[in-house]
Order: structure tokens, then sequence, then C-alpha cells
């Protein structure tokens, strides 16, 4: 099969500064106080996606799963190790990227696409489905800057979802949106999945997981610490528990417990 996504190695690491000023930082030189620090959010980690494959990536707060995402993206580079993703990637890893905050919806889309890869034919052909898909009305020629988060994620997912992509990401961008447009989101997911996409997504919810994906890779401090069995790596991560009630297993589906 062909490779999609080789991931090689890869660590990353940020520095954490304790003090803003120059006069806190030289004070604290003063009493031997640490003026900043560094930790892996990403750790030596490896993995290969195949084409058309479905993977969930999941794990606790903070063990390093938007960095990945990022990386793959482009966004980030690895401090070592190497990233190699092959075709047009297209998601949405954070709410309202890309957007300007004065330029209206409409202007907005045309920007956003490109971001995406997308030409401008490409935009205008699917113009139509992209702003029914976002149903934000007649906000469409109002600046972004007044927008809802949630209007502002349903117009990012929305031209995402509509780029002629080889691979598809998204980073927890169902957490925004009423249930009406998740169950869209969702649908849209299938299609994805349908037509030989690779499709590579962070989520907490277990539910959606099983639902759309053929394998799971567990992040743990910045390390894999499960790849395999969708079932498997749910109960790794103690995700399968009894829920409170009917309502949450309909929640939790839509990923709304992110």
């Amino acid at each position: 099969m062909t490779r999609s996504i080789v991931v090689d190695g890869v660590s990353k690491q940020f520095t954490l500064r304790y003090h803003r000023t120059l006069k806190q930082m030289m004070v604290a030189k003063a009493r031997r106080q640490a003026v900043k620090d560094t930790f892996s959010a990403i750790d030596d980690v490896s993995f290969t996606v195949e084409q058309g494959e479905s993977v969930g990536l999941m794990g606790l707060n903070g063990s390093g799963k938007s960095t990945m995402l990022k990386m793959i993206s482009g966004v980030m580079r690895p401090d070592a190790g190497k990233v190699l993703t092959r075709g047009r990637i297209a998601g949405l890893i954070a709410t309202g990227a890309g957007f300007h905050p004065q330029l209206t919806g409409r202007e907005n889309i045309y920007i956003n696409a490109a971001i995406n890869g997308m030409s401008e034919a490409e935009t205008n052909a699917r113009f139509d489905e992209i702003v029914d898909f976002a149903d934000i009305g007649r906000f469409l020629d109002t600046p972004v800057a007044h927008y809802s988060s949630g209007m502002s994620a349903r117009l990012g997912f929305s031209v995402a979802i509509h780029v002629d992509s080889d691979i598809f990401l998204a980073d927890e961008v169902l957490a925004v949106g009423d249930k009406p447009f998740k169950k869209k989101c969702m649908a849209k997911r299938e299609e994805i999945r349908e037509g030989g996409r690779t499709l590579f997504y962070v989520s907490h919810a277990p539910g959606s997981v099983r639902k759309m994906c053929d394998r799971v890779i567990v992040l743990e401090q910045g390390r894999v610490g499960f790849d395999g069995d969708v079932a498997e790596g749910i109960r790794y991560l103690k995700y399968d528990e009894p829920k409170r009630s009917d309502e949450d297993d309909i929640d939790d589906e839509l990923g709304a417990d992110i």
C-alpha cells in the first residue's frame, strides 16, 4: 500500500519562561532561581499511516496530540526526526485559523481556501456548497470579528471539508456548535472515509472513534503508549467505562466531551 504519513523518530521541545520582564529575570538570577525550563511535547515518536486509513489520535490532555497534528500539517517543524506526507493536506486544527477578523465571511472563504491549496476556480465551483454547509445565513457578508466561536468553526470546517485533499486532519473541531451541525460533520467525515482519503484526527470521544476509525494511536507524555485496534486502544485509556446516561452516549459519539 501507499504510505500517506510517515513519522520517523520525531521529537519536539518547548521552552517554559517563568518571568516576563528583564527585571524579574535579573531578580530571579540573583536569587539563583530558574528563569526558564524546557519540556518534551513529543519524544522520539514513530508511526506510519497508509493511504485511506482512518486513524484516531487519543491521549490525556497535555500528551502531545495537537503538537503532533501541527507537525503533520506543516504548521510546526520537529526538532529531531522527520515527518513526511503524500498529497494535499486539508483540515482544521484550530478554530478560526487563517481568518482575518476584519474581512467578511465571503472574503475569508477565499483566503482560507487558498491556504488549503484551492485555486480560485475550485473555490468558485464549491462556494455554494461551502456556504450551505456552514449555515451562517445573512452573516456571510459580515466581518468575521462579529462571529461567535461556533460560527467561525462552522465556516472554517466547511471550507476544509470541501477541499479536494488526500489527507484530512481535524483537531477537536466538533467541540463547538450544536448537535445538528455535529451530525452533519459526522456524515461528512464518513464521506471522506468512504472516498478513500486518509483521515487523521484528535478526539477524546470514544463513540466517534469507534464509528470512524480503523486504528488508534495513544500518546502518553509525548510518547506512543499504544498503536493498534480501536477497541483495545479505548480500553487502554479506560474510556470504556459505563456512561451516566443515554444522553452521555449521544454527546460522546458527537464529540461533545472534547
